[in-house]
């Protein structure tokens, strides 16, 4: 069993090349994989590995960057490493998004546990926004919902300028650090009653039981096991060979769902050539299953 550990922390970082370098080389030595972001505003990513190896993981980051708590963590398990190799990445932000901020200008007063965000998004005057992608949305999301359909998130002021700041905004993600940008920018252009879903959707799929919950469907998650449920629970869907989107059970029933090569989402924006050169390749992913070894192509272990 592989813990998965998400993250992250608005700090003051130096040195961003010295500690990339050594973060690559302290998770390779201690058998963790995933993906973290470091920029001069702090660190976001995502991770997996042993409990031990974990725990020795977090603690040297804290020591390493000079903090003694995460602003937000989320823990779940995972039957196999969810994660193919580790990476350290140097970004101008932690999430782009023009706008670099620091701890101090997080307002705690606004970030909701799942009861209270609960009773917020009731209210029917509270404008719910979605701040993820449209294929995150896609695979779910909570009840009256909106989702602003920005791909890049750079773009989403241009969204948020539409509001009315005279009306409640919930906002969610999936853990949260997108929100964190997006109520300070918000607070900067004269919005009062800003809130957001402490510790994103992770958190209240842990915390929440499915009988009290209003979220509808699963919630996508970028390593391999595609998507989780409540409680934490792998989910249902699986990521298309073809294009990378997920895809749920229902698009597994259609004719142009083919294993390793298309789905619903790319059937028709794939050349034959492409679709060819797929099927060669999940032809390897067979014949390597089945002498039990695993294809350097394989990117699903469900």
């Amino acid at each position: 069993m592989f813990e998965v550990f998400g993250f992250y922390k608005f700090v003051k970082v130096k040195s961003l090349k010295k500690n990339k370098d050594f973060l690559q080389k302290f998770l390779i030595s201690n058998q963790i994989r995933g993906t973290i972001i470091i920029a001069r505003e702090g660190l976001n990513g995502t991770i997996s590995g042993s409990i031990k190896d974990i725990d020795k993981t977090t603690k040297k980051m804290k020591f390493l960057f000079s903090f003694k708590q995460f602003d937000s963590i989320n823990i779940s398990k995972s039957k196999f490493q969810p994660f193919h190799k580790p990476k350290v990445k140097i970004k101008n932000e932690i999430v782009p998004m023009n706008l670099i901020i620091s701890s101090k200008e997080r307002n705690m007063k606004t970030h909701l546990n799942p009861k209270d965000w609960n009773k917020l998004i009731k209210n029917k005057d509270t404008h719910i926004i979605d701040t993820r992608k449209p294929f995150e949305y896609k695979v779910g999301t909570f009840k009256r919902s909106v989702n602003p359909n920005v791909n890049n998130f750079r773009d989403f002021p241009k969204y948020l300028n539409k509001l009315k700041k005279n009306k409640p905004v919930a906002m969610f993600c999936t853990g949260g650090i997108r929100c964190e940008k997006t109520s300070v920018y918000l607070k900067k252009k004269g919005f009062k009653n800003i809130y957001q879903l402490n510790g994103g959707i992770l958190n209240y799929l842990n915390k929440i039981k499915k009988n009290d919950s209003l979220w509808k469907g699963e919630c996508f998650v970028f390593d391999n096991r595609i998507s989780l449920k409540h409680g934490l629970k792998s989910g249902s869907y699986s990521m298309c060979s073809g294009c990378r989107m997920p895809i749920s059970l229902k698009d597994k029933r259609s004719n142009k769902y083919e294993e390793g090569v298309s789905c619903p989402n790319c059937y028709n924006k794939l050349t034959e050539t492409q679709k060819s050169r797929f099927r060669m390749r999940q032809s390897q992913i067979y014949k390597a299953k089945q002498s039990g070894k695993k294809h350097i192509f394989q990117k699903e272990f469900k």
